[in-house]
């Protein structure tokens, strides 16, 4: 069964063919290309081992979580102890990630539970960046009634003040919502993306994209993520998406507010696993980007072959982070 196929609730897809499923990922985010940032990048990539050989580079580090951090529920061998090393060495680290699904807390008890040690101010996610800037709309802008993808057992943490109904399989929810909002695909299933398409095609409203990945790498294969879905109803009905989260310009603004000065663009780097969000999106900020091959998105296929095909450059390649 491929990542663009299925029935019923498919969120995870077997793992029987890696390099199938990263070649059909690395196609669906060339096939939006136009939907993406643009961006400069170097005529080639130079090569270091870890993250650590970084460290006289760069004096702040924004890193992807999935695929560089961690691979679903397990944290990459080494990881904890190189980020552990460069915020020894006084280097600002923060990670930067695409994970809308959960509340801030759950990602922090997540990552300290891998190994690692973030203060809730280093880490950014993209469901941060977008209820930021939906809250802060104008009131012309007003979302009203909103059909929510997410999942259900974290209820309407952090959603307070919002007018949120859970989208499932009753068609009526998806007819009188205002507005719709992309956070987590975990529950999503193909029925639910045809009345959401069906209900866009008929009445098209605003939808708002809290993660903008296609796909997210978990022990057990590649997920469809929020983004796969939003591309989707593009394709389908003409409703363009707004997107909050890499590689757009929004994540890097939140994340760099945090700091105390504005950094040197000259020492940032963005470290991630994916050529379509966190490299392009590094590069279209201004920063040098770091690549990891060998894990994630693209450990399963020739990474040196994607970088040619898709143009994007990152500064340098890292087999591990």
């Amino acid at each position: 069964m491929g990542l663009g196929q299925g029935t019923g609730r498919d969120h995870l897809m077997t793992p029987d063919d890696r390099a199938r499923q990263a070649l059909w990922a690395f196609d669906a985010y060339e096939a939006v290309r136009h939907r993406l940032p643009q961006a400069d990048f170097p005529a080639a990539p130079r090569h270091a081992a870890n993250l650590t050989d970084l460290a006289d580079s760069y004096d702040l580090f924004l890193l992807d979580a999935f695929g560089v951090l961690n691979i679903g529920e397990t944290a990459i061998a080494g990881a904890p102890g190189h980020i552990a090393a460069l915020q020894a060495a006084g280097k600002q680290v923060m990670v930067l990630s695409n994970a809308a699904s959960m509340p801030k807390r759950v990602l922090i008890a997540k990552y300290a539970r891998l190994g690692f040690d973030f203060t809730p101010e280093a880490i950014v996610s993209s469901r941060e960046v977008m209820l930021a800037a939906l809250r802060g709309q104008a009131p012309e802008q007003a979302l009203g009634r909103i059909g929510l993808m997410g999942l259900a057992r974290y209820g309407t943490e952090e959603l307070d003040g919002l007018d949120i109904t859970f989208l499932a399989d009753d068609p009526a929810a998806y007819a009188a919502a205002d507005s719709f909002v992309l956070l987590g695909s975990g529950d999503w299933t193909p029925a639910r993306q045809s009345l959401l398409e069906d209900a866009l095609g008929q009445n098209p409203r605003p939808v708002h994209v809290g993660n903008p990945d296609i796909v997210a790498p978990r022990e057990a294969g590649l997920s469809r993520e929020p983004g796969y879905y939003a591309h989707a109803l593009a394709d389908a009905t003409g409703v363009a998406p707004v997107f909050y989260g890499k590689p757009f310009a929004n994540a890097f603004d939140m994340a760099l507010a945090r700091l105390p000065a504005p950094p040197d663009p000259a020492r940032v780097v963005m470290v991630g696993d994916t050529l379509h969000t966190d490299i392009l999106g590094g590069a279209a900020a201004g920063f040098d980007t770091a690549l990891i091959t060998g894990h994630g998105a693209l450990a399963p296929i020739d990474a040196a072959d994607a970088i040619r095909r898709s143009g994007i450059t990152p500064t340098v390649i890292l087999p591990d982070p």
